[in-house]
């Protein structure tokens, strides 16, 4: 009996270590969904830079000289537009974006890019301008000196350019003069979009929220989307039910997908991404097409004429196919790793894994960047 229990405990000594448990993969609340109702707004405006050294817009640009003359006469200077040319100003579109819950007296960082034929903004001024949501409605005023990433220089028929010069950022140049309505701590639900649609993970939300509130206040709409009713404890602090719930664990599902980066040859693959059998063939065909000038030349006072011809050279190489047998339950990492040693390149190794999705010994989801 006692070699027997013995046999027993080193059998399952055994066990535990030749069969290891799943790694979970758990992330918060906050990381795989976001509330609906809470975004940004996009703001759009229509302003001019002023100040620049003689890279603004040229007299081409009648809507920029149109601006200057409507922006004077507002202060008080009547001048006839066919009059003005001036290099040191440009038309520039200012966006910006109204965080959630901003509030009146509050600044938010602004873009600006020139619409015009200027070079560069590098040095300018934003006057005054408002910045409107869809509504047609003023949400934000937008002033103050540019900073631009980039410059632009010319010489002699020759120029540099670094970056884009006619694009600069004003830091928290918009001050906030409306407020998006709304009463957020009033609600009687609250509504979870995930990240990416998966029934599994929308169910581990729904039993996550429901074990740490003690009821089943959540349920699931669908893939994606996660309705939760707001206890009674709960009725007019919202706030305080999304501060407890943003930080729940919700256990993750692994997905099967690869990413490949066609222009750089990188392939990203998940940890469950596996390849059936399959063989694949791959080679090319390279046709290469050489132009000679040739001149010909005259003896001495034959009186005869420089003749001029070219002559052209056609070669075709046809490459040896290369094959590769890919054993069942292969990992898309060691494929990868296999087609590098054989010299695919990017371009092809982006066409193979097409097409064994299209063969389908591919059990994943392939994105092509």
């Amino acid at each position: 009996m006692r070699i027997a229990a013995l046999f027993l405990a080193a059998l399952s000594l055994f066990g535990a270590d030749a069969v290891k448990p799943e790694k979970k993969i758990e992330s918060r609340l906050r990381d795989v969904a976001r509330l609906q109702g809470v975004r940004g707004n996009q703001l759009l405006g229509y302003g001019v830079v002023v100040g620049l050294d003689g890279t603004g817009d040229k007299d081409q640009t009648k809507f920029t000289v149109q601006s200057l003359t409507n922006l004077l006469s507002r202060q008080g200077l009547t001048i006839n537009p066919t009059t003005v040319k001036v290099k040191n100003i440009a038309a520039v579109m200012v966006t910006a974006e109204l965080p959630p819950f901003a509030r009146t007296g509050s600044r938010i960082d602004v873009t600006v890019s020139s619409t015009g034929d200027a070079k560069s903004l590098a040095g300018g001024i934003l006057l005054m301008t408002a910045l409107q949501g869809p509504d047609s409605q003023t949400y934000a005023v937008a002033q103050g000196p540019l900073l631009v990433g980039g410059f632009s220089a010319a010489a002699g028929g020759a120029s540099v350019t670094k970056n884009h010069p006619t694009v600069g950022r004003v830091p928290e140049g918009a001050l906030i003069e409306r407020e998006v309505g709304g009463n957020f701590n009033a609600r009687n639900s609250l509504r979870y979009s995930l990240m990416e649609e998966d029934f599994t993970t929308a169910i581990r939300v729904v039993h996550s929220i429901n074990e740490e509130l003690g009821e089943k206040v959540a349920q699931p709409l669908d893939a994606r989307t996660v309705d939760v009713q707001i206890p009674k404890e709960y009725q007019g602090r919202a706030v305080e039910l999304v501060a407890r719930l943003e930080n729940l664990s919700v256990q993750l599902q692994p997905r099967a997908r690869v990413v490949v980066n066609e222009r750089t040859g990188t392939v990203i693959l998940g940890s469950e991404v596996r390849i059936g059998a399959v063989s694949i063939v791959q080679g090319g065909l390279s046709i290469m097409v050489s132009s000679t000038p040739l001149v010909s030349q005259p003896a001495p006072f034959s009186q005869g004429k420089t003749v001029t011809a070219t002559k052209k050279d056609v070669a075709a190489v046809e490459e040896k196919p290369k094959t590769l047998n890919v054993e069942p339950g292969v990992s898309v990492g060691k494929l990868a790793e296999m087609l590098n040693s054989m010299g695919v390149s990017p371009r092809d190794m982006v066409a193979i894994l097409q097409a064994i999705k299209e063969a389908g010994a591919l059990q994943a989801e392939l994105r092509v960047l």
